[in-house]
């Protein structure tokens, strides 16, 4: 049986699920719920309360995989193993189907990590997180962060008139990377309209959240726990 231990809520892990759905794969989520009670609240509350337990269970913000003997921390390498040992089950064609579209998912996937991931993290928490808690905002920070998204998305907006998907025609692990970031800053109007103004993002960001491995996860992330 393969294991998730993790919140559904936790970006790293809402990463390896979707990767588990579009796969068509059975496994087991492993989740402390502590928020008894919790109907009772506004569901966005409630999912900013599992998602900031969850970093605060997990400071480093990996998400952690089980398959029999084989343990890995890292969601990226999650999904890469994922899509690699299942590689004849579900969307076969997620981790790519020839030596350059694989080359080109890897590119995706580091632009993901090092230029897309840390500005729209900190981007999600000051716009759609912060404001759920009464947090002030950091104003400076915000615009520093929307500058550098700017410049990422503006990259892959120009990518996006070129095919539908980030490395072509189809929806593979550079695309399914980028989903819980987009969809928690998605959330505010600041960070709407930062997929908006680029028509190409926009579209591409919406085709990606609509895929039905996506909308599991959302709805996983209301659910207890249990096996799937």
């Amino acid at each position: 049986m393969l294991k998730v231990f993790g919140q559904p809520a936790a970006t790293d892990v809402a990463r390896v699920l979707t990767c588990l759905f579009e796969k068509d794969l059975h496994f087991q989520i492993v989740r402390i719920d502590s928020f008894k009670g919790e109907h009772k609240a506004p569901e966005f509350l409630r999912v900013v309360c599992l998602f900031l337990h969850s970093a605060l269970q997990n400071p480093c913000g990996q998400a952690t995989f089980k398959d029999g003997d084989v343990t890995l921390v890292d969601s990226r390498d999650i999904c890469r193993y994922i899509s690699r040992k299942y590689e004849y089950k579900g969307n076969k064609a997620l981790s790519g189907t020839g030596f350059l579209q694989r080359a080109s998912i890897e590119q995706w996937l580091q632009a993901e990590a090092v230029n897309f991931e840390p500005p729209s993290s900190a981007l999600v928490f000051q716009l759609t997180f912060a404001p759920a808690l009464h947090m002030p905002p950091d104003e400076e920070l915000i615009k520093q962060n929307e500058e550098k998204l700017s410049k990422v998305l503006d990259i892959y907006n120009s990518r996006l008139g070129e095919s539908e998907y980030l490395t072509g025609d189809t929806f593979t692990l550079a695309d399914l990377s980028h989903l819980p970031n987009s969809h928690y800053l998605a959330m505010s109007e600041r960070g709407r309209k930062l997929f908006e103004t680029r028509g190409n993002v926009a579209r591409w960001s919406t085709a990606i959240s609509a895929r039905p491995s996506w909308k599991q996860v959302v709805e996983m992330q209301k659910e207890r726990p249990g096996l799937l």
